[in-house]
């Protein structure tokens, strides 16, 4: 069992911990306070934090890694001089992973293709004391989830849906490589004391309603920003009412809403989790505590006191629904999707039906799924779409398995693909994509985007339950509903599927032969790691320049992005995750996927030095061959999605200066200012409209960087005439410190010396 003493160690404080946060705020507490006062840096001193505004140093107690994101992270660490990680760490190989015919098939691909990474990724956690879970071990967040999750804990993760973890009641925070470099090298971890949301669950579940229709109806309502710079806590009768699983695909989807993390407190679910994986122990010591694994009862009595936003959903009234297409936040009831499909002109015929990913591969997600699959088979039903399993960990496969989960799936027709992420982020090589048919699929993923899951903008992509994943899959049709519908079987009879059912914990335990955990050298200083010069890969890094202390002149326009831009738009993956450990090599995908607002065009933008039109890429590389500062102008909740710092390394390696939109997505502004740019926001947002396609920038202002001081762009256009704009930002003085040394790891790396 991993972390025991350090569960232990936090268990022990955490009563006094919160005491104090109590005295000091004079009031009671909701359980994320207390999570985030008990962990507050050494040198930060205890004060009432205002939320939504106030920078906060804390210590978070683990770092996770997945490989496409720990490859840079683990770059960056190189340069940082540390010698081993200063808090537990891991690294997982879920992400290259590419599903195309089976799992073990495309597992052995996987390992061959990607062995310089997997070796360079090995070496690596040898060398500084990293735990190693390797390919087909399964995804990051079900394994942590599985292993390291705890309730009352912090950690952080690079990868967005690292917030999975608060199924176990942990604060658990996704975030670019370079903030997890501070935590591994001893550094504080700075956050914008997160405003909080509480959502109210009463009730119970029902019939064909899953944990997932609680995501996909918050979703609807607080939309892929509204919990921009919040912790949602749920709480309630209906929250202890659900599975801890069933909390994690609640939690792990709060990304979608842009949420710092989600969260829910201990209770007799989680316990029973802990003790199901192998945990028992760290379930002892949690109920010792357990007052201070919730919020005070004071909260609960009257939450509109004590949360910035109260929201109350009724369990036993949530019907199933349908999210999508193309955002994960368009909600729409199982009831209704038919008509709002017809008006919508939405293909009503389902493709394909995909379940499994980080949101829903638990044991209960299978099993429930499982037994519509079963009665597919006993009532002679044909499957009328093509219908794939992506197991979130070897541990859940192999019982699965054991259990007759994936006979069964198989008998269905069914295929399953690798432990691993797979289609959920692109990873997937489906038959047909490059046609880019118009074509309807649905998954039990957590995002939509366009292209998202198979290259094909045409691809309409909708997020529901795995069981009701698997009845459309069977019907074939996405306006066909379970609950009212029958379907037409082989012997030509009407057949109606009953509801589904499942175990929330297989009652004969877990089972595993080889969970893929490779613990690293008791002493790595002999470890070697080789980056090959000619390496594709791989890429050592250089240091970014620092700030010169000049205003930036002259900076041209390079796109102005029309609506959504989300990191997917910013630094595609998909076949561009093999570049993920080669800075140069990815930066080619930079804004290839954004909107021109000029021409409505995708990655088609004016090269003011010459009057033509090329890639985004290309055009900036111009730009950066003759020394010549270049701009990004976008739209609202830029950066949402994905936490992968790529966004904003590829701008920073090709010369971008500045970013400046009507609105950010937190990790990508965080990002931003890690490597050393410019995270700017328009004072008055109908300023963007004021931005022309041969428009330059001058900063005039910038000497005199502080925080809370808006800065001014004179915006030139090609007429001669000017536009003053005026710029926010959130930076306080020590990420001007950042931009001032070109990057935070420029500054660890000289307080290392």
């Amino acid at each position: 069992m991993f972390d025991l003493e350090l569960v232990e160690k936090i268990y022990t404080a955490l009563p006094d911990k919160v005491k104090k946060a109590k005295k000091e705020l004079n009031r009671p507490l909701t359980y994320a306070e207390k999570i985030l006062y008990s962990h507050l840096f050494e040198t930060q001193e205890l004060e009432t934090f205002e939320r939504g505004n106030a920078y906060v140093d804390f210590a978070p107690d683990r770092v996770a890694m997945q490989d496409a994101t720990a490859q840079m992270a683990l770059l960056q660490f190189i340069n940082s001089g540390k010698k081993t990680t200063a808090v537990p760490s891991t690294v997982h190989c879920d992400h290259l992973i590419q599903a195309q015919v089976e799992g073990k098939t495309d597992l052995g691909v996987a390992k061959s293709a990607n062995k310089e990474v997997y070796d360079f990724l090995e070496s690596a956690s040898n060398k500084y004391g990293i735990g190693f879970w390797k390919p087909g071990a399964g995804i990051i967040h079900q394994v942590v989830l599985e292993n390291y999750a705890f309730p009352g804990g912090m950690m952080i993760g690079t990868d967005s849906h690292t917030v999975n973890a608060g199924g176990l009641g942990m604060v658990a925070i996704g975030v670019g490589g370079a903030d997890a470099v501070d935590v591994m090298a001893g550094m504080a971890w700075e956050l914008k004391m997160p405003k909080l949301i509480g959502i109210k669950l009463t009730g119970k579940l029902s019939g064909w309603s899953a944990a997932k229709d609680v995501i996909l109806k918050v979703a609807g309502i607080l939309t892929v920003k509204g919990g921009t710079g919040a912790i949602v806590e749920y709480f309630g009768e209906g929250a202890k009412s659900l599975s801890a699983t069933g909390k994690g695909t609640i939690c792990n989807m709060g990304a979608e809403v842009g949420a710092t993390t989600s969260i829910f407190a201990y209770d007799e679910s989680i316990e029973r989790y802990l003790k199901a994986t192998g945990r028992e122990e760290v379930a002892v010591l949690a109920n010792q505590v357990k007052k201070d694994l919730e919020a005070d009862p004071e909260v609960y009595e009257n939450p509109d006191l004590y949360y910035d936003e109260v929201i109350e959903i009724n369990l036993s009234n949530l019907g199933p629904h349908l999210n999508g297409p193309f955002t994960p936040d368009r909600a729409t009831p199982i009831s209704q999707i038919g008509k709002t499909a017809k008006e919508n002109g939405w293909p009503l015929e389902v493709s394909v039906g995909l379940i499994g990913s980080c949101t829903n591969s638990s044991y209960e997600d299978i099993s429930r799924a499982a037994s519509i699959a079963k009665q597919a088979v006993e009532k002679g039903l044909k499957t009328n779409a093509e219908f794939t399993i992506t197991p979130g960990s070897e541990q859940v496969r192999y019982t699965i398995e054991r259990d007759g989960f994936i006979d069964t799936f198989e008998k269905m027709g069914g295929k399953v693909f690798a432990n691993a992420c797979g289609p959920c982020i692109g990873q997937w090589a489906r038959e047909g994509a490059d046609k880019q048919e118009k074509n309807t699929i649905v998954h039990s993923f957590n995002r939509n985007f366009s292209k998202r899951a198979d290259g094909n903008p045409n691809t309409h992509a909708f997020v529901a339950s795995p069981e009701m994943v698997t009845a459309l899959a069977i019907a074939g049709r996405l306006d066909f509903n379970p609950i009212t519908d029958t379907l037409t079987n082989t012997n030509g009879e009407q057949i109606k599927l009953d509801p589904p059912v499942g175990e929330e914990l297989p009652s004969k335990g877990f089972a595993v032969e080889d969970a893929g955990f490779q613990a690293p050298a008791e002493n790595g200083s002999n470890v070697e790691i080789y980056v090959a010069a000619d390496s594709q890969r791989l890429q050592l890094l250089y240091r970014f320049e620092p700030w010169n202390n000049k205003n930036i002149t002259g900076a041209k326009l390079l796109i102005k992005a029309l609506g959504k831009c989300t990191t997917d738009h910013i630094s595609m993956a998909g076949p561009w995750l093999r570049y993920r450990g080669h800075l140069d090599n990815i930066s080619n995908n930079m804004l290839i996927g954004a909107v021109n607002a000029f021409n409505s065009e995708i990655n088609k933008v004016k090269n003011q030095l010459t009057g033509e039109y090329s890639t985004v890429p290309l055009v900036q590389r111009d730009y950066k061959e003759k020394g010549i500062p270049t701009v990004v102008v976008g739209d609202q909740n830029y950066g949402e999605g994905s936490s992968r710092e790529h966004a904003a390394m590829e701008p920073r390696h090709l010369g971008v200066k500045a970013v400046i939109v009507k609105s950010f997505a937190r990790i990508h502004e965080t990002n931003l200012k890690k490597q050393g740019m410019l995270g700017l926001t328009f004072a008055n947002e109908n300023d963007y409209d004021l931005i022309q396609e041969d428009d330059s920038f001058n900063f005039i202002d910038l000497v005199e960087f502080a925080p809370e001081k808006t800065l001014t762009a004179e915006v030139v256009h090609s007429d001669g005439s000017k536009d003053l704009i005026k710029l926010n930002h959130t930076y306080n003085e020590q990420q001007i410190d950042w931009f001032r040394a070109g990057s935070a790891l420029n500054l660890i790396r000289e307080m290392t010396k």
